[in-house]
């Protein structure tokens, strides 16, 4: 065995490389996936039948409608939602390396399963902007990095379609997390605003935005409104892929 090699067993007796998602070992020269194969086939998209706006599963209720009680009162600036996976785990584990564990390397994974299941085939044909839900300034000092704007390179350069840093965040609104439906909503009102050098280049255009997770989808519409307000297109598509509970979501916010 050459120098080089008994080096890199040292390394992976001493610090040996895990999964974000199980925490089973991963061979060195694995590590740099972070995700195991084994994790990886344990993703699950969203169950059919599900609601043609916002991509809930609707159990038995395949003819409640184009609109489920989840999204029913969604405003007309979001026109839908579509994810990649439901957050169960592994998924959850793997958000959280992301969001919280400072894993800046997993958009690229996440991003690519955003591709792979969860653009609407209707983007696939056409143009239009990719825009991140922006983070508040605390955040982004304390994890060195908003993992929604990470996630959206990964996806506009997969896409090939352009990335707009469109949005601005005013305050430090505390997190999501926990919040009833109705506190997120007041939570996140107000808070979102179109940036000055971007207006001209929302205006007349569809808009995806990205971020990490749905839940109620309180976020996404408080960051739509002000995109619609600036001229981004807006029409509702019927055509829709998985939504809420997801691990990543991909919502567009104005289809034209």
């Amino acid at each position: 065995m050459n120098v080089g090699a008994l080096a890199l067993e040292l390394l992976d007796f001493f610090l040996p490389s895990v999964c974000i998602g199980c925490q089973d070992h991963i061979s060195l020269e694995r590590s740099a996936d972070l995700v195991c194969q084994a994790c990886r086939t344990r993703l699950r998209e969203v169950p059919p039948p599900r609601c043609g706006r916002c991509g809930f599963p609707l159990g038995s209720k395949a003819d409640h409608g184009d609109r489920c009680a989840e999204c029913s009162r969604w405003d007309e600036a979001l026109s839908g939602a579509c994810s990649a996976v439901v957050l169960r785990p592994p998924a959850n584990r793997i958000v959280h390396g992301l969001k919280y564990g400072v894993w800046s390397e997993l958009a690229r994974f996440m991003g690519d399963r955003m591709v792979r299941w969860a653009i609407p085939p209707d983007l696939h044909a056409g143009r239009y902007v990719v825009v991140p839900i922006p983070t508040t300034k605390r955040r982004m000092r304390a994890r060195g990095y908003n993992q929604a704007r990470l996630l959206a390179s990964a996806l506009s350069g997969a896409v090939h379609n352009p990335l707009v840093d469109a949005r601005e965040r005013s305050g430090n609104s505390s997190t999501q997390v926990g919040l009833h439906p109705t506190q997120r909503r007041a939570n996140v009102t107000g808070v979102f605003s179109v940036r000055a050098d971007a207006s001209a280049r929302v205006s007349g255009v569809r808009v995806l935005l990205v971020d990490d997770v749905l839940t109620t989808g309180s976020t996404a519409q408080a960051a739509a409104l002000p995109l619609v307000r600036a001229g981004a297109s807006q029409k509702y598509s019927s055509a829709r892929l998985p939504g809420l509970f997801p691990m990543f979501k991909t919502i567009d916010g104005c289809f034209a």
